[in-house]
């Protein structure tokens, strides 16, 4: 799936006194299939730009294309659900967004919550499971029973079962030793390969953009400061 942001802008708290520029006249290009890496300082718009590629912000000026659905400044739209089951983000820690009581229940609540039904949630969290590394008898714990890598790698399997085309990746490594960097970020780069998703990774790691991605946005104060493929990026 293709997803186009064009001219973007965004206020957080627009027409008030706390009114905040975070980015503006932000495009990029996200073909189908294509690992793109956005870096760049804290606070130079990455997390923001993250937060329009499935809707969680609409743009104040601008559109964003998702796929056959254009997400226009000013306008009001409904029904973003289809979207947000499309496009998967897996949050910084995304552990502490784990609630329920056991694994299978935690992995299983978001595709229940788009309408699958939970003969299928079930076959679901049983394929994510594997596919992030973990044995089927973890489903019948408690998530809050395990370590603090395997709760990454469920939270992840929770994002895996929605069956996204495009995986956002916010900093997904973030509080992992060495090792446990290198297996997460090599399981996403499988994933992406095997299901052909697109995927997007914000990043401060210069290593892991270099290694994994096909293509680079160098974001400062909120805009696109260059953009190219990792040679192109980092022979400048």
């Amino acid at each position: 799936m293709d997803i186009s942001l064009k001219n973007v802008e965004y206020r957080y708290q627009a027409d008030s006194p706390f009114e905040r520029l975070a980015i503006s006249d932000v495009s990029i290009d996200v073909p189908s299939g294509t690992y793109l890496a956005v870096i760049g300082h804290t606070g130079s718009g990455k997390s923001t730009v993250l937060q329009h590629l499935n809707a969680l912000l609409k743009p104040t000026k601008g559109s964003v294309v998702i796929g056959s659905r254009e997400i226009k400044a000013g306008r009001k739209e409904k029904n973003l659900k289809g979207v947000r089951e499309k496009v998967g983000i897996v949050f910084q820690f995304p552990e502490h967004q784990l609630f329920e009581e056991t694994v299978e229940k935690d992995i299983m609540f978001g595709p229940m919550n788009f309408g699958v039904t939970e003969q299928e949630a079930k076959a679901r969290a049983r394929a994510s499971i594997n596919l992030v590394g973990l044995s089927e008898e973890i489903l019948e714990k408690s998530p809050f029973d395990l370590s603090g890598g395997q709760m990454r790698r469920v939270a992840i399997a929770g994002v895996l079962a929605m069956e996204p085309e495009v995986i956002v990746l916010d900093e997904p490594t973030a509080g992992l030793d060495p090792r446990g960097r290198k297996e997460i970020m090599d399981l996403f780069y499988s994933l992406h390969k095997k299901r052909n998703l697109s995927t997007v990774l914000v990043t401060h790691s210069m290593e892991d953009a270099a290694r994994y991605a096909d293509e680079i946005v160098v974001m400062h104060q909120g805009k696109v400061f260059t953009k190219g493929t990792p040679d192109e990026i980092f022979s400048n």
